[in-house]
């Protein structure tokens, strides 16, 4: 997906060329989408202080796709990475979540720095 050979899958406008943003395929909340390095990166263990720019343009992407969309309560979000071993591809990937207050049940799994996801 994020090198765009993945057709079924439709990316969503970004302001930078090595990110890519798309829905995720299974949506948690109303808003959920994932923003990913074009560049393979492992997941967020692998993250080191030279990657501070990189997450915050990710995160940039993502409050802007969720403007995009017609979500402006940015106070009522939730950016993060889910921590190994509970990260289903070996992938650096934002989840994107909005509105947080309609996460419902399954969205525990997205609770603020729980043991399976970091903000």
């Amino acid at each position: 997906i994020a090198r765009r050979e993945e057709p079924a899958t439709a990316l969503l406008p970004c302001q930078y060329e090595d990110l890519v943003c798309f829905r995720d395929n299974r949506p948690s909340a109303p808003h959920h989408y994932l923003v990913v390095p074009v560049k393979h990166m492992g997941n967020c263990k692998t993250l080191k202080a030279e990657h501070i720019p990189l997450v915050k343009r990710m995160m940039e992407v993502g409050k802007a796709v969720l403007q995009k969309n017609n979500f402006s309560d940015l106070n009522d979000i939730r950016l993060g990475f889910h921590w190994p071993p509970f990260c289903s591809i070996s992938h650096l990937h934002l989840h994107v979540l909005a509105p947080a207050s309609q996460l419902g049940f399954f969205g525990l799994i997205y609770r603020i720095n729980s043991f399976w996801f970091i903000t």
